[in-house]
């Protein structure tokens, strides 16, 4: 993930054989990006982002600012430059009923804003999905997605949950070529707010 122009569609694969959240980050090549490792049974949110499968060099780090809590935020670090690269928080009670999170750079500067396009796709999702033989159907039916957009309100990225039996694949989509956007804090904050919102149903 370090250093490199990505390759979108970036597809978010969640293994089905762990109890913990882990998934892998691949271009549309099938090349691996990272993967994403999330440390279980802790009272702050801690999550290691690797290189690779044999986890054999952590880039980044995202851990939330406080106990467990409804409006925490998350701060992103590069592991290797010891440096802090931003923050993602989620806007608590207005992310009740569709999801809302806002992305800060190493500034504290809030430059980007991940919404939740349909909450009913969500709703619906998590309803039936407890219901014998149609919870097998909603991983094709319904299907969030979550619109990144800059400080001007224009979508630059999208990321969508992948019609799948598990529902476990999400792919994040580059939706206008801008040379200013900072690609790297957005895959960050996408993947943690993907972790986030995959635990809300």
């Amino acid at each position: 993930m370090k250093n490199r122009d990505y390759d979108f569609p970036i597809q978010l694969t969640f293994k089905i054989s762990t109890l913990s959240n882990d998934f892998i980050a691949r271009d549309k090549h099938g090349v691996t990006l990272a993967y994403v490792k999330q440390k279980m049974f802790k009272l702050k949110e801690d999550i290691q982002v690797f290189n690779d499968e044999n986890k054999s060099s952590l880039l980044y780090r995202i851990r939330a600012n406080k106990w467990i809590d409804f409006s925490s935020a998350y701060e992103i670090t590069d592991e290797l430059a010891s440096s802090h690269i931003g923050r993602i928080a989620r806007k608590g009670w207005a992310s009740i009923w569709k999801a809302k999170y806002e992305i800060f750079n190493e500034e504290d500067n809030h430059i980007y804003t991940i919404r939740e396009e349909n909450a009913w796709a969500k709703v619906i999702d998590s309803v039936l999905g407890e219901i014998p033989i149609l919870g097998f159907l909603t991983g094709y039916l319904f299907n969030p997605k979550y619109a990144i957009s800059n400080l001007d309100g224009q979508v630059i990225y999208r990321m969508s949950k992948v019609p799948s039996f598990w529902g476990r694949k999400f792919d994040l989509d580059r939706l206008v070529n801008d040379s200013e956007d900072d690609e790297t804090l957005i895959m960050l904050s996408t993947m943690m707010m993907v972790l986030l919102e995959r635990r809300r149903g």
